[in-house]
């Protein structure tokens, strides 16, 4: 089989997980059409002669692991997860329709491959059905029916990129970042099985004194997880204002047991309470039961084509969204360690990347000189608002700047800053007049953003990539709407998205021909979390650093902190 491009049919999750060590049906289309099916893990795989399915596997591999042919194929990560488990890796990794579809409809509900089979061929496929898995005629037959539709789907959707100017994006960005993003799946990371339980059964008895504490505080016992009796006991018996009503009565939200917090006790126990319940449900009694038995790792799911802004999502677990707010959240990460004894981890984090971003795009003399310098942006920011040198700066004005600094970055308004900073709305309105007074070119940026994504209906990042948004208002204040937000929010998050994942090509490569033995393990949005022995420690972070700060040039330099730990949690800075 001479082949320039191969098409592999996409496999869904509900045949074989992928952990599992082969396919049930692989099918190839190459560039004459032909169609090759190759029964694997299939009922007819139990009836080959003993040795056949490593055979025909041999015999696919010099097509598979050759830089020559391009693989084509719907969720390409899935197949590269799936295929190195019968020990091959895809070489050519070439248009995967779900990512193109992805790049040209950021926005859209669904990119698998029926919903892209209707939209841009007017197809309808057969769908997964277990009893194909008893009739391998008909099982082929569904599986060369969704490599033909990936091969089309590739060929239309190219063309779709370069007419839209987003095949660059694809092709040197998201592309590589498959096969990176199918080591870091693949490597997983170890937890400490009995530290999540020793964790979960001391937050299980704080629980049980909070339970106690609330009873007692309201009077009597409820059912604390009953929106209806908690309002009872705080409106009616303990008389505390009603806040927000709803289409089923006062409401008990997170906001409002903030608010109520300030004038009576009992709030702020139901909020911890809740935050607790939640961390050990979430995370100390379920992510053991995600332990791989045969590797003793978490493999969680790195989604590409999830967030509309670019950033990348997790998933089984959203390893990304591990609360780290509160010190119990923070604990749940000192689970996390190496996998190899005598090894650590190594976190590299970017420095205030979006104000960075934002320095860059709107060019302020005085924002980019506060970077240049190595200045604490938000210390910088309260000197201005409150009149002080740096040395004078306290914690909390210090606070009350980082609010300010992302407050006005995304639009919020004077009430609601007061809100989240608990002052007076007088006090918020002072705060964001000095700071448009002091970085006057934010204000230009905003206004000259905002009428570019009016004019070509698109928010577009660094790198070039876009998100349809309508409802921008011709004219404005500087409180923004909902669309407004949602503009400035994708061109700086998701140009900072368009960076670490440029960072994150770089490592890999770095690492892969330097023959380094770190590990890339985790990306949380602006942070990318190693391994490596304790000897390598030094020259990966040397060599993350190097790659991170030199991954894309703005007007003003990129600053990565690194640090070092037996865990994920007690790091120590390099």
């Amino acid at each position: 089989l001479g082949v320039g491009q191969a098409a592999l049919t996409p496999q869904p999750a509900a045949i074989v997980p992928p952990t599992d060590s082969h396919r049930r049906q692989q099918s190839l289309f190459d560039d004459e059409e032909q169609v090759s099916d190759v029964p694997v893990n299939s009922g007819a795989v139990e009836n080959l002669p003993h040795g056949m399915l490593t055979s025909v596997l041999q015999k696919l591999r010099p097509i598979l692991e050759s830089p020559d042919v391009q693989i084509v194929c719907h969720d390409l990560k899935s197949d590269c997860l799936r295929l190195r488990h019968a020990g091959i890796r895809l070489a050519g990794i070439g248009v995967d329709p779900m990512v193109a579809s992805y790049l040209l409809e950021a926005g859209a509900r669904g990119h698998d491959l029926v919903a892209l089979a209707e939209r841009f061929l007017h197809r309808t496929l057969q769908l997964f059905d277990s009893a194909l898995l008893e009739d391998t005629a008909r099982l082929a037959e569904w599986a060369t029916e969704r490599a033909d539709v990936a091969w089309q789907l590739s060929r239309q959707l190219s063309d779709e990129l370069r007419r839209e100017g987003l095949w660059d994006l694809y092709w040197n960005l998201e592309r590589p970042l498959i096969g990176v993003l199918a080591d870091m799946e693949a490597n997983g990371i170890r937890v400490d099985v009995a530290e999540l339980q020793r964790q979960s059964v001391e937050l299980g008895r704080r629980l049980t004194e909070l339970i106690t504490e609330i009873h007692q505080l309201a009077g009597h016992e409820f059912n604390i997880d009953s929106p209806k009796q908690l309002a009872k006991v705080l409106f009616e018996e303990l008389s505390l204002p009603v806040l927000k009503k709803t289409k089923t009565g006062s409401s008990t939200d997170q906001d409002v047991l903030e608010k109520l917090a300030l004038v009576h006790p009992l709030p702020a126990r139901i909020t911890e309470h809740r935050q607790l319940s939640k961390l050990k449900g979430t995370y100390l009694d379920s992510l053991p039961d995600m332990v791989n038995p045969r590797t003793g790792k978490i493999h969680a799911r790195f989604n590409q084509v999830v967030a509309a802004t670019g950033r990348l999502s997790s998933s089984d677990p959203n390893i990304q969204n591990i609360p780290i707010r509160t010190t119990e959240g923070q604990r749940v990460r000192r689970a996390f360690i190496p996998s190899e004894p005598g090894w650590k981890f190594v976190c590299a984090d970017y420095s205030q990347i979006e104000l960075r971003m934002l320095a860059h795009f709107c060019g302020d003399p005085v924002l980019c000189e506060a970077f240049a310098v190595g200045t604490d942006i938000h210390t910088a920011v309260a000197c201005e608002i409150f009149n002080v040198t740096p040395d004078v700066v306290s914690s909390e004005q210090r606070r009350i700047a980082k609010a300010v600094n992302f407050g006005v970055l995304y639009g919020q308004s004077a009430f609601g800053l007061s809100e989240a900073l608990h002052i007076e709305q007088d006090k918020a309105t002072l705060f964001i007049d000095q700071y448009f007074a002091k970085y006057a070119a934010v204000d230009g940026y905003i206004t000259r953003t905002l009428a570019e994504v009016a004019r070509t209906g698109f928010a577009t990042t660094i790198l070039g990539r876009r998100r349809a948004i309508d409802g921008i208002r011709p004219e404005r204040k500087r409180q923004l709407n909902l669309s407004e937000r949602t503009a400035i929010n994708t061109v700086i998050q998701g140009s900072a998205a368009d960076l670490i994942k440029q960072a994150m090509l770089r490592v890999h490569q770095r690492l892969t021909e330097t023959a380094h033995p770190g590990r890339l393990l985790l990306q949380i949005h602006d942070e990318l979390v190693f391994e490596t022995p304790a000897a390598e420690v030094d020259s990966l972070a040397l060599l993350v650093r190097q790659e991170m700060t030199t991954a894309m040039t703005l007007n003003v330099p990129l600053a990565v902190d690194v640090s070092v730990g037996d865990n994920w949690q007690d790091l120590a800075a390099l």
